[in-house]
């Protein structure tokens, strides 16, 4: 019965240093979930009137007007940019990256998979270790991103996925991420990236009234790698938010957990002491009894 009473001891005294830990965790992911939440809520605006603006100009260009970043081509070969984190213990964020960027392949690109046209740029290490594990076709430049997150570092993702498109080593870009709703929401998406997309139908119409100083021309050159390059650090903030989020409401959820296994344990420990308490001292009256006897 003792040997039972100290395995209940020492599994209180493990779930307890357990849940500080969740707990720590918790606080930490809430500080930094702060600071990615100010900077993706600040960045969100800015990018999608530049991504808005870019399509439109794209939608209402006229044929004279040269713009190969936004070519459209039969798809032979596809470049994939899912975004994880470095870090797990984050729920399911990460497996839910990873599964949407199979589910993409699958839905869209399973005849240039088979050929092994399809290439996967991953950003965070715990995408680039599955890819790699599971014999995909990686780029393994710039998965380290998260351990110095700049604009720079993002830009040089972004300038490496241009240039493959503008070398016609890829026809097709899509970045694959989750955008930051709040710290219990994230929404799980693959946005094109290259070419272009363009706005459909007479919302391009009614969109592209741009007045253009110096000329387009000129402008696009210009504007149209930056909007790019915005584009992906955009999605890159969307995905560090969005995992401090998740990391934080996991630790909670483990911190409730423990909180449960330590009540059971707690009842288990009591039942098990007043079964000691009692066989000892049926033990005892009945040595007093034969004593008497």
């Amino acid at each position: 019965m003792s040997g039972q009473l100290k395995e209940v001891r020492n599994r209180i005294k493990s779930v307890t240093s357990t849940q500080q830990i969740t707990k720590a965790m918790k606080m930490v992911s809430a500080a930094k979930l702060r600071r990615a939440q100010d900077a993706i809520l600040q960045m969100r605006p800015y990018a999608q009137k530049l991504q808005e603006m870019l399509s439109n100009i794209a939608s209402s260009a006229s044929g004279d007007m040269e713009m190969p970043l936004a070519d459209e081509r039969a798809v032979e070969r596809v470049l994939l940019i899912p975004i994880t984190s470095d870090r797990g213990l984050c729920g399911a964020y990460n497996s839910n990256v990873i599964k949407a960027t199979r589910a993409l392949i699958a839905e869209k690109y399973a005849t240039q998979f088979a050929k092994g046209n399809v290439t996967i740029l991953p950003i965070g290490k715990k995408g680039y270790e599955y890819f790699v594990r599971n014999n995909y076709k990686v780029v393994d430049d710039f998965w380290t991103i998260f351990s110095e997150l700049t604009f720079d570092n993002v830009k040089n993702a972004a300038v490496y996925a241009q240039k493959a498109f503008l070398n016609k080593e890829v026809d097709k870009v899509e970045i694959i991420y989750s955008q930051f709703k709040n710290a219990a929401t994230q929404m799980f998406v693959a946005e094109p990236y290259l070419p272009i997309p363009k706005v459909e139908g007479n919302e391009s119409k009614k969109n592209s009234d741009f007045i253009y100083e110096p000329s387009k021309e000129t402008l696009l050159l210009e504007l149209m790698p930056k909007i790019l390059n915005t584009q992906v650090y955009k999605a890159v903030l969307d995905a560090n938010a969005s995992e401090h989020g998740a990391r934080m409401t996991a630790m909670d959820k483990a911190s409730e957990n423990a909180n449960e296994m330590l009540r059971n344990l707690k009842i288990s420990y009591n039942r098990a002491r007043q079964a000691a308490i009692t066989t000892e001292l049926t033990e005892i009256v009945s040595g007093a009894a034969a004593l008497q006897g």
